[in-house]
């Protein structure tokens, strides 16, 4: 079984993965540490499981639209044919006010569920 030592937010963490999949382990945690420069880029400042709760939800977000992406391209039957795979990865897009304020309330319904929850 194969380990990676990496570094997300600051904090060094060892992964375990199959053999062979190290790069692969490499390259999720080198797109989540994109998300979190975005997330610092919109000041503010979190602590560790903030930060990654956000990260989370940015990747959240971004999987919701590609399902509906998806789900509109098999209904319009545009699924036929599989378009290429682009040649090079796109670089990240700014920091999106709106996204941001958006991020904020999602984060304090969050905040609010889980303190309902933990109330006796």
């Amino acid at each position: 079984m194969g380990q990676v030592n990496i570094r997300v937010n600051g904090y060094n963490h060892t992964i375990g993965c199959k053999d062979g999949e190290e790069q692969h382990v490499q390259d999720l945690v080198a797109q989540l540490e994109e998300k979190v420069r975005v997330i610092r880029s919109m000041g503010g400042q979190f602590s560790e499981s903030r930060m990654l709760l956000h990260v989370a939800l940015l990747f959240a977000d971004e999987a919701n639209d590609l399902r509906m992406d998806l789900s509109t391209l098999r209904t319009q039957g545009m699924m036929a044919q599989p378009s290429p795979a682009p040649a090079e990865p796109r670089p990240a897009a700014p920091a999106d006010p709106q996204l941001a304020e958006r991020l904020s309330r999602i984060a304090e319904r969050i905040e609010g569920i889980a303190s309902a929850i933990e109330r006796p």
